[in-house]
């Protein structure tokens, strides 16, 4: 007994000493992180200011008239608490809560920051749409993302729903609230819609882009459990956030200081001006959480429907993802979703890096090698489709196509070169045109939003910009988007006339 107790008594003096480690660790991170949110700007109205939305039981019931409704009351208390109360020293050219900014939303003839609906051409002329589409946009994000594609869907005769997640649009304080759970039943919300306007008998796609690729897939594998739920004919994915960095997982103790008022700047991870009319430069620690949640209860769901074998019902998914994409993990799209998938026209395309010879020396051995690293050798059991250089050191650009259950690739030239100064695409670049007016590298001159961000050549010495260098280099559009329009459209009927 004396021996046991001698041990005993060890044991708890080692967990003893580990339990004051750990809580040592705690301390010091806490701490740490404290005296660190005290860097920066304040935080403004718009941070502090939550708009009104519809909670996740009104969501289930509600419909798309009564959710623009709520809608409008969230816009008219961001007018009234925050654009009316701008103080004077935030009354700036590039505030976008500054109702005489060049960039206030309610000032352009469209604010995209809105829910809204495109009518086909051929629904204006009497006849009968060809379906309906239903977009989520990305976290932080807005409609405005989805407008070329939305375009796209109703040139083909499709009615297009383009939603407002909860919690975007407005100001990003509303996202130190709003959830996951908000999203998905929005999402339900939207799809309902895009039911009740087409009838049964026609086909209701579903469009998604980062985070709204992950609400896109659990509406699509939920659906297949509950017939209460419309099942979409058709996903189309953009830099789908089915993984996201292990970083988020612990992003909730970042903003464990926030837990008292004076350390209220922990809860958010950046805190800089709010210069894009239609995206929050400033992020808080609640959306990173809310986020990564997301991608578990995804990947789960993931999971369980391929072990059960129900897989097999899902709706073709169309994706198009960049090699390198520093939010979501390109990986994780390939082996946690399309390596899973049945043989059911489902699509991946894959956006390599610049190897024109300009960049390949200056870049990683991971990003220079991430296109071989991340797709599994034919046959696959989806198409796939790599666009990148035609030959090392050419600026000339191919597309690499291997139909699903193919060994051979047969390899076709596009007219479209990489850009000489860009050595890849990003997560924010897929959907937007090189012509887009904001975020476009060659923008639409008649297109007009108070400040062109896809085109900045920025110059200068560190430390001297209100944001990160890398906001700013970061490439925001897509030279390939025509490609990326003709693998969407070869899932349409044929574009109807005006």
């Amino acid at each position: 007994m004396g021996a046991v107790g001698f041990m005993w008594r060890g044991t708890k003096h080692t967990v003893k000493i580990a339990a004051l480690l750990i809580f040592a660790v705690i301390a010091t991170v806490f701490v740490v992180r404290a005296v660190d949110s005290q860097r920066g700007p304040p935080l403004d109205r718009w941070h502090t200011y939550h708009p009104p939305e519809l909670s996740r039981s009104e969501l289930a019931r509600a419909d798309l008239a009564a959710y623009m409704a709520a809608e409008d009351k969230a816009f008219a208390g961001v007018k009234a608490n925050v654009t009316d109360k701008v103080d004077p020293e935030d009354r700036v050219r590039f505030n976008r809560y500054f109702a005489s900014s060049p960039i206030y939303p309610p000032g352009f003839a469209q604010d995209f920051n809105r829910t809204y609906v495109l009518q086909p051409k051929a629904r204006e002329d009497g006849g009968e749409p060809a379906g309906a589409a239903v977009f989520l946009h990305g976290l932080t994000d807005s409609p405005y993302s989805h407008r070329h594609l939305a375009q796209l869907y109703a040139d083909h005769g499709f009615i297009a729903i383009v939603l407002r997640l909860p919690g975007h649009g407005t100001v990003p304080g509303s996202l130190t609230e709003i959830g996951h759970e908000e999203w998905i039943a929005a999402t339900g919300l939207a799809m309902r819609e895009a039911r009740r306007r087409v009838g049964p008998d026609r086909p209701v796609h579903i469009v998604g882009y980062s985070n709204g690729g992950a609400l896109a897939l659990m509406h699509a594998l939920d659906a297949l459990d509950d017939p209460a739920l419309v099942r979409p004919a058709r996903i189309v994915l953009m830099s789908p956030m089915v993984g996201v960095t292990e970083f988020a997982r612990f992003a909730g103790l970042a903003g464990l200081p926030a837990i008292f008022p004076a350390f209220a700047k922990a809860a958010w991870l950046n805190i800089v001006p709010e210069f894009n009319p239609f995206k929050y430069n400033s992020f808080p620690v609640h959306a990173a959480r809310e986020s990564f949640a997301l991608t578990q209860l995804l990947q789960a769901n993931i999971e369980r429907h391929a072990r059960s074998g129900r897989l097999t019902g899902l709706a073709p998914v169309l994706t198009f993802q960049s090699v390198l994409d520093h939010t979501v993990s390109a990986r994780a799209v390939i082996e946690q979703l399309h390596a899973r998938l049945e043989d059911n026209g489902s699509e991946l395309v894959l956006f390599d890096i610049n190897r024109s010879g300009q960049f390949e020396d200056l870049l990683t051995r991971r990003s220079d090698t991430a296109i071989t690293s991340l797709l599994p050798p034919a046959p696959r059991r989806f198409r796939t489709a790599v666009i990148g250089n035609a030959a090392p050191g050419a600026s000339t650009t191919v597309v690499r196509e291997t139909p699903a259950g193919a060994r051979e690739e047969t390899v076709r030239p596009l007219s479209a070169p990489y850009p000489d100064d860009v050595y890849s695409l990003s997560h924010v670049a897929v959907p937007f045109p090189l012509s887009d007016g904001l975020y476009g590298l060659d923008p639409d001159p008649a297109e007009k939003f108070g400040i062109r961000l896809g085109d900045i050549a920025a110059r200068g010495e560190y430390g001297a910009l209100v944001v990160g260098v890398d906001m700013l280099v970061r490439m925001s559009s897509n030279p390939f988007f025509p490609y990326l329009e003709e693998r969407v459209a070869a899932g349409l009927p044929s574009a109807r006339a005006p």
